[in-house]
């Protein structure tokens, strides 16, 4: 008699746990038999080097899905916004790409930003995907749902075993894509143990689940609280728009061939077409206004990379119907410098589609961009290093007339724009020894930042709104009158400088 030593281990998004998988029903039990006769020739033949490598066989994505939305249809209490899950090639291959690095970790870094994700490994007798995914469900046997009474403002965590995240991210109603990869490691460490041959299983989602505060899913008659982009289709319990959507990354393709380009089309041609015929004048009048304003107006289709790369292209001020716009948008969170500034900040929920504000930092070297439709656009995803940029709100402050940068912005980069701030009136008439300012353009971060404003002009003795940019600190400044403030002369300064701007009316 000889014996075989099986173990199950998971991972949530932010726990480690193990758990057994403990079948539920005759049809299930069905189902995991059909498949685990395939599934253990498929490793036995991927370890003798004679199988094709694939992500993931056909039989096992259709039999992830097939017990996802089973599990989704059907959970307790009923879900009235549940949507039917179909699978991602892009979310496969990112899931693909991180199973062949053999790490019992979540990862990468940088993706988990933008999907949630589903981790098991196991050793011994092979079992079917399909038997981890029914042990992340499984958790619900500790998790209590939290009804709409009890969240206010937040809902209550109501796990009352070891890990319940596997559970709620696979029910999270708004994730409705998944991909999944078995990649059979040689050797891996699993909890500071050598184990070899060990099977390990990834499932990306999006969009990510498993927000803090938040309940999984509504409560209420199934599918009578779908998204509109749904047309009110129900089947079985789960929002349903008909054909799953899966040929999007030809598409994708068609779209990213051509960027670069369009792009170097467009960039020889602006300076060139309009330096000749007016070669003085656009300096004359774009050198006052981009020395003048922090913020700039765009329009919706404006891409990130069609703006400038300096310090001062890091707030914007989107317009109105944006959200109707035809420009695109890549990626969750992280969006490609391909995308358009405002139909990001609209997807991330930065502003809405009356406009507004728009503070961006720019990323490098981007690995994924994930797809995903939130407050009403649909992004597109990206399995390309890249690139990217990051959206936030815009910080008002009101200051008293003492306020120093060094009070409200930390620097901690070469440039960081700083929150806007409004000024009180009287500034002017307050005295330097309380409300310094030192320097003239330039000012040290120890000056009043109101009394700096009125000295440079950006605001006037009423009082008004102010952009800030915080710079890489000077040796000296030099002092000057200029409107009716006197500002001091400093050399061997310490702290950084800054820069004030008007805010557009």
């Amino acid at each position: 008699m000889f014996r075989l030593l099986y173990l199950v281990l998971l991972l949530s998004a932010t726990h480690l746990s193990s758990s057994l998988f403990l079948p539920d029903s005759p049809e299930l039990h069905r189902l995991l038999n059909r498949f685990e006769n395939e599934l253990e020739a498929n490793v036995t033949a991927s370890t003798s080097g004679s199988r094709v490598r694939r992500a993931i066989p056909w039989s096992d994505r259709e039999e992830i899905l097939l017990l996802h939305n089973k599990l989704r249809g059907g959970v307790y209490p009923t879900a009235s916004n549940m949507e039917y899950m179909i699978w991602d090639d892009e979310l496969e291959r990112s899931a693909t790409h991180w199973a062949e690095q053999c790490i019992w970790e979540h990862g990468p870094h940088d993706l988990l930003k933008s999907i949630g994700q589903n981790l098991a490994v196991h050793w011994g007798r092979y079992r079917s995907p399909a038997y981890h995914v029914q042990a992340w469900y499984d958790e619900v046997k500790d998790y209590t749902y939290p009804y709409a009474h009890e969240c206010n403002p937040w809902c209550p965590e109501r796990c009352s075993g070891p890990m319940c995240t596997h559970y709620t991210q696979l029910v999270w109603a708004t994730s409705n894509r998944v991909g999944c990869a078995v990649h059979v490691c040689p050797s891996m460490n699993v909890w500071g143990e050598t184990w070899e041959n060990a099977v390990y299983l990834v499932c990306n989602y999006s969009p990510k689940g498993n927000w803090i505060g938040e309940a999984p899913y509504q409560h209420g008659r199934p599918c009578s609280q779908c998204p509109p982009s749904y047309g009110g289709v129900c089947k079985d319990n789960l929002c349903y728009k008909g054909t799953p959507q899966r040929p999007e990354t030809p598409d994708m393709n068609e779209v990213e061939k051509p960027q670069v380009p369009v792009q170097v089309e467009i960039t020889q041609s602006k300076p060139v077409t309009r330096s000749k015929p007016k070669p003085s004048t656009p300096k004359m009048s774009t050198t006052p206004k981009s020395n003048r304003f922090l913020t700039q107006n765009i329009k919706c289709e404006t891409k990130m990379r069609d703006k400038c790369k300096g310090a001062t292209c890091n707030r914007f001020n989107c317009p109105v119907n944006c959200l109707y716009s035809n420009a695109k948008v890549w990626g969750t969170m992280y969006y490609d410098v391909q995308s358009s500034i405002c139909r990001a900040a609209i997807h991330y929920g930065v502003i809405d589609n009356n406009g507004g504000l728009v503070e961006v930092t720019r990323k490098d070297n981007v690995p994924f961009f994930v797809k995903a439709t939130k407050n009403g656009i649909e992004s597109f995803s990206k399995y390309k290093i890249a690139n990217a940029f990051v959206v936030a709100q815009v910080e008002v402050k009101s200051v008293d007339c003492y306020t120093r940068v060094a009070d409200i912005c930390p620097i901690s980069s070469h440039h960081s724009t700083c929150p806007r701030v409004q000024c009180p009136a009287s500034c002017k008439t307050q005295p330097s020894y309380w409300a310094p300012v030192i320097g003239s353009g330039v000012y040290a971060d120890s000056s009043s930042i109101c009394r700096a404003a009125l000295h440079a002009g950006v605001i006037k003795a009423s009082g008004g709104y102010v952009d800030i940019l915080a710079m890489e600190k000077k040796n000296s400044y030099t002092g000057s009158l200029k409107n009716g403030v006197q500002s001091e002369s400093k050399s061997q300064a310490q702290g950084r400088a800054f820069r004030v701007f008007t805010v557009r009316e």
